[in-house]
């Protein structure tokens, strides 16, 4: 890497510091539990990505799900969805203007208040009144770090009835171990919630005579579903088996 690269990389993080909601390192899963937990629709947030230097990822809040959306840099210049901003400013100019976009579902997401990477904080803690062990023998390497996957997605898809076999369209969302489809987007109760830790399988369907068909086996029935398009369902299987391997793995 030439000086001149390696100094105009390190002008631009230092720019990039001045941006109160650029997340620095965090990780796509703590954006997703930040934003989940305490964002609100149209919360986003600028945070580095494992592309590269110069590759970036705007993590956006939509309803019970978050999307995240590549950025890049290149001589000064970030491209983001179909746009080139010339600068930094530009590119938060054009934030500012709370634009809308549509992802690969479909899904219309309007960018509305920018998450800060610093929040204001009680000073306030606990006091220890009890501590006790409750087990003995065990030692720093027994301490096994644990979080649930997030994994969050959502999105319409063609279902097909377990009685009568038709096909209808149903709305649904992935939030850890859980798959929810409801009668439509609007609608708050979900038909049924799938326990994802009971699936055994994800894989591509070509028995029904329909494109961009996949399947979800449960030990009492196999769930059949059709995507609007066959990247758009490559993307539900392949987040739904990684779903399957973090279960396997006990996470």
């Amino acid at each position: 890497m030439s000086v001149s690269s390696t100094r105009s990389s390190g002008e631009d993080l230092d720019e990039l510091e001045s941006v109160s909601w650029y997340h620095y390192d965090l990780s796509r899963h703590a954006a997703e539990a930040l934003l989940l937990s305490n964002g609100v629709d149209g919360n986003f947030l600028l945070r580095n990505s494992n592309k590269g230097l110069d590759c970036f990822a705007l993590s956006v809040r939509a309803k019970d799900s978050v999307k995240h959306f590549h950025v890049r840099r290149q001589f000064g210049k970030y491209s983001f969805g179909f746009n080139e901003f010339p600068s930094l400013q530009d590119f938060c100019s054009h934030l500012a203007n709370q634009p809308l976009l549509g992802s690969d579902t479909g899904n219309l997401i309007v960018l509305r208040f920018p998450y800060p990477r610093q929040v204001e904080e009680p000073s306030i803690y606990e006091t220890v009144c009890v501590h006790t062990a409750m087990q003995t023998g065990r030692h720093e390497n027994d301490l096994v770090p644990n979080a649930p996957a997030l994994g969050t997605k959502e999105g319409y898809l063609v279902k097909q009835g377990a009685i009568i076999k038709n096909w209808k369209q149903r709305w649904f969302t992935l939030n850890r171990n859980e798959l929810k489809y409801f009668k439509d987007k609007m609608f708050v109760e979900p038909i049924r919630t799938l326990n994802l830790t009971e699936c055994s399988a994800v894989q591509f369907d070509y028995s029904q005579e329909r494109v961009n068909c996949f399947c979800l086996v449960f030990p009492e029935r196999t769930f059949y579903l059709c995507a609007k398009s066959g990247a758009e369902a490559d993307e539900w299987i392949k987040i739904l088996r990684w779903k399957l391997s973090q279960i396997k793995k006990g996470r």
